[in-house]
Formats: C-alpha cells, structure tokens, sequence
C-alpha cells in the first residue's frame, strides 16, 4: 500500500486531513498489521486525506506508565509532542484504544493538544455520512457476532455505541455477553499486563473472558482493541474453538463488507 508518511507530505507542501496513529502492535505485531492495513484500506476507498508517522512514530508510552516508569513515559511522550507539533498535526485516528486514551486524555498537560478519534467512532461517521456502503448481503450477513468492551474504550471513555453502530450496519445479529459495556470484563491485557507473565491462579482472566463470548453462540467475537483481539483468540485457541469462532477487529469486518 502506497501511504504517505508526513514527511512526505510536508515536503511536497501539502497536509493531511488526519494522521493515522498506527501504534506498538498496529505496526510489529502480525496479527495486528492486519487490522491495520484493512483500515488503511477504509481511509483511501473512502477518499480520505490520511498519513502516519512511519518511522518518527514512537510508543506512546501508555505501557511504561501502567507499569510505573513515569520517567519513561514522559520522555517518549515528549518525544512524540514535539514531532506532532512540529508536523502541526491537529486530527489524530487510532485503532488502539491504549493510544487513543493516552494522546486524548494524557498528552495535554504535556502540551500536545489534539482532536483524537478511535477508529470505530470514525468508521460510525463514515457509515452516517454515506461514505461507507455496505454489499448486498455481505458475508456476514445474518451471523450472531458478539462485541467485547475494550476497558480503555468503554469504562475508560464512555464510548459504547459507535463500534455497536458499526457492527448493526453489518446486518449481523448482535448478541451481548452477561458482562457488557460499563459491566464489562478486561481481556486481562491492560495496565501493561500484555508484557507480563501473570500471577499464579487458578485460571487467566482471557479464558474467563472468552468463554464468556463464546457463550453467547456467537460465530465472531468482535474487538477494538489489538491487545483484546491477541487475548481473546488466544482463549479461543485454549476452548479449542478455532473452528467454529474468529476474533476479529471491527475494522476488518467492514473492510472485508464494503462496496
């Protein structure tokens, strides 16, 4: 895919409509490089103006202040300010609900002021807007999927309808666990639990969680958050359910439906 970095832009003198955050696991993880390009892929046949920081992207430092290296934190955080800054950058879309929540709710008191968006939120307006039109019995159409709350997008931020919005405009049949939206359960992946072996118990917090999902019936567990996609398939993997249910991102499911 030919996406331009903001140096890029910069130099030929133009500047984009939004910057694309790819973020940690949007851009090393495999599975996550997946989520990734099928947004990219929503941005351009949607006729968005987008660019990502390629290689002047660090990590946002959201890992290394959960875990409590506030020292760490704050440098990478500046880091990035005075390269967004220097860009002036205005408009910022995530698919990580952990950058999203970082850039939006923490980089201010540092001096990085910027609108940032989660990418169902985006998806949720494009869809409105009618940028974004679904095929003729898509292939998912009919199938029971069930939404799993990313705590940094939900409890964390109060947002709980747009990745639902999405989901509907799928013509799926929406099916909710016990433990949904401000009741909803962590993957087990939050507060840099994702770079940590837990500790010893009886079970895994992603086990619990997705047998929860699976629960449900559901064909496909939906997710907006790259940590919660490794967690849960992870649980699937665990159920021994790779068969019969797919965890996938939001993005990926409209992606694979759009016109």
């Amino acid at each position: 895919m030919a996406v331009q970095t903001m140096a890029q832009m910069t130099a030929a003198g133009n500047s984009p409509e939004i910057l694309f955050w790819v973020g940690c696991a949007g851009s090393f993880d495999q599975r996550a490089q997946r989520i990734t390009k099928s947004f990219a892929q929503i941005l351009e046949k949607t006729g968005i103006s987008f660019a990502i920081l390629g290689a002047e992207e660090m990590c946002t430092g959201d890992p290394a202040r959960r875990a409590g290296n506030e020292f760490l934190f704050q440098m990478m955080a500046y880091n990035n300010i005075q390269v967004l800054n220097g860009y002036g950058v205005k408009k910022i879309v995530t698919a990580c609900p952990h950058c999203f929540n970082t850039l939006g709710n923490e980089y201010p008191a540092l001096g990085g002021h910027y609108e940032v968006i989660h990418h169902t939120t985006l998806l949720q307006q494009l869809i409105n807007e009618g940028k974004i039109k679904m095929k003729e019995g898509g292939s998912f159409k009919g199938k029971k999927i069930t939404y799993h709350d990313s705590c940094y997008l939900g409890r964390i931020n109060n947002i709980y309808e747009a990745p639902r919005a999405v989901l509907e405009a799928l013509d799926a049949e929406l099916v909710e666990m016990k433990r949904c939206r401000s009741n909803g359960l962590c993957c087990g992946a939050g507060g840099a639990q994702m770079f940590k072996e837990e500790e010893e118990g009886s079970t895994r917090v992603n086990w619990d969680r997705t047998n929860e999902a699976i629960a449900t019936g559901a064909a496909i567990i939906a997710a907006a958050c790259p940590f919660c996609n490794t967690m849960l398939t992870d649980g699937v993997k665990k159920g021994e359910k790779e068969d019969d249910v797919q965890v996938m991102d939001v993005a990926e499911l409209i992606a694979a439906s759009m016109q």
